[in-house]
C-alpha cells in the first residue's frame, strides 16, 4: 500500500474515532437519563410490587427534583433609615456574616438641600438569602420588595452534556496525537483539537458563570434618609440681613451663570444680526444709485419734452406778448 493510501486510511479512521467519540458522549448522558432505577425490581410472578418495597414514594421523587432544579434568585429593596451611611456598613456587615460578599457601594452624604442615601450591590448564599433578607429589614421601614426567580436548570444540563461530550472528544484526539506518525495526519488532528478546546473552554466558561448566579443570590439595596426638616426663617434684624445677602449672591450668582449660558447664543445672534443688516443696506445703495442714474438720463431731454407751452418768437427774435403794445 502506498503512503498517500495509508494517509487516507488514517485519515478515514480518525474520522470514525471523533464521529464515535461525540456520540458516545451525547448517548451516554441519554442512556443515563433513560436508566431505570436499579432498586426496582420486577415480582417474580409478574405482579405489582408491593407499596413498601418501592424505594421512592411520589413526595420523595418531587422533592428529589426540586432539590435539582438550578434558579437564579434576584432582588431589590429600598429601606428607610436615620443614617444611610451608617445602615450602608451595616448592609456589609450582615451580608458577610452570611458569606455573601458586596460587588458595589455608592454612598452619597446629605447636605442642606439633598438627602443622604447609599446604594449596595450585593451577593448572597442562595441557602442564606431569606435569612439576610430578613435581618435588612430591621435595618428601618421598608419601602419596597421586589425579588425575581429564573429557572436554568434545562440550561445547566445542556451545558453539562455538552462539556462531557466536549471532554471525550478532547481527550481521543490528545491520544491520537500521541500515535500520529504522518505530518499531515498530526496537523490535522491539532487543528481539530484546537478548535474543540476554544469550544470546551467557552462552554466551561459559561458554565462557571451559571453556577455563580445560581449559588449567590443578586440583591441591591437602596438606603434612603427621612425627609429634609425645614429650615427655620430669620428671627432678628441681622438674621434678615444675612438672608437677604445670602439671597442676593444667590441670585447674582444665578445671573451669572444664565448670563454665561446664553452668551454663545449671544454672539451668534450678533453675528446673524449684522449680516442681515449688511445685506440690507448694500440693498438700499443699489436702490439710491439706480435712482441717481434715472435722474441724470431726464435732464438731458429737449426742452418742449417738458409739456410747457413757449412764446412765440416775434421779427427780432425775442418773444413778446401778445397783450402788449403794438
Amino acid at each position: 500500500m502506498t503512503s498517500r493510501g495509508i494517509r487516507s486510511a488514517g485519515l478515514v479512521a480518525l474520522s470514525a474515532l471523533l464521529l464515535t467519540g461525540c456520540s458516545m458522549g451525547s448517548g451516554g448522558s441519554d442512556q443515563t437519563a433513560s436508566e431505570p432505577d436499579v432498586g426496582l425490581e420486577a415480582p417474580a410472578d409478574g405482579g405489582v410490587a408491593p407499596r413498601d418495597e418501592q424505594p421512592f414514594t411520589e413526595d420523595e421523587q418531587a422533592g428529589t427534583i426540586e432539590e435539582d432544579r438550578s434558579v437564579i434568585t434576584t432582588g431589590w429593596m429600598a429601606v428607610t433609615v436615620d443614617d444611610p451611611i451608617d445602615s450602608a456598613a451595616e448592609v456589609a456587615a450582615i451580608v458577610g456574616a452570611a458569606g455573601g460578599r458586596v460587588d458595589g457601594r455608592n454612598e452619597t452624604p446629605g447636605t442642606e438641600t439633598q438627602q443622604a442615601r447609599a446604594t449596595l450591590v450585593v451577593r448572597i448564599p442562595a441557602d442564606r438569602f431569606d435569612a439576610v433578607l430578613g435581618d435588612l429589614r430591621e435595618l428601618g421601614d421598608v419601602d419596597s420588595v421586589r425579588l425575581d426567580a429564573s429557572d436554568v436548570t434545562q440550561q445547566k444540563r445542556d451545558l453539562d452534556s455538552r462539556i462531557a461530550s466536549l471532554e471525550t472528544s478532547v481527550d481521543r484526539l490528545r491520544a491520537l496525537i500521541a500515535q500520529a506518525d504522518d505530518v499531515g495526519d498530526l496537523i490535522a488532528i491539532e487543528s481539530e483539537l484546537t478548535t474543540r478546546q476554544t469550544e470546551l473552554d467557552a462552554l466551561t466558561t459559561q458554565r462557571d458563570w451559571l453556577a455563580d448566579q445560581v449559588d449567590y443570590s443578586t440583591l441591591t439595596v437602596e438606603l434612603l434618609s427621612e425627609g429634609l426638616a425645614p429650615q427655620a426663617g430669620p428671627n432678628d434684624f441681622w438674621s434678615g440681613v444675612v438672608a437677604g445677602w445670602n439671597a442676593l449672591t444667590a441670585f447674582v450668582s444665578g445671573l451669572l451663570v444664565a448670563i454665561g449660558v446664553m452668551l454663545p447664543w449671544l454672539a451668534l445672534l450678533a453675528v446673524i444680526a449684522a449680516i442681515v443688516v449688511g445685506i440690507i443696506v448694500l440693498a438700499s445703495r443699489g436702490g439710491r444709485r439706480a435712482q441717481g442714474t434715472a435722474g441724470t438720463s431726464g435732464s438731458g431731454a429737449e426742452p418742449g419734452a417738458t409739456g410747457q407751452p413757449t412764446s412765440p418768437v416775434g421779427p427780432g427774435g425775442a418773444g413778446t406778448d401778445r397783450n402788449g403794445p403794438a
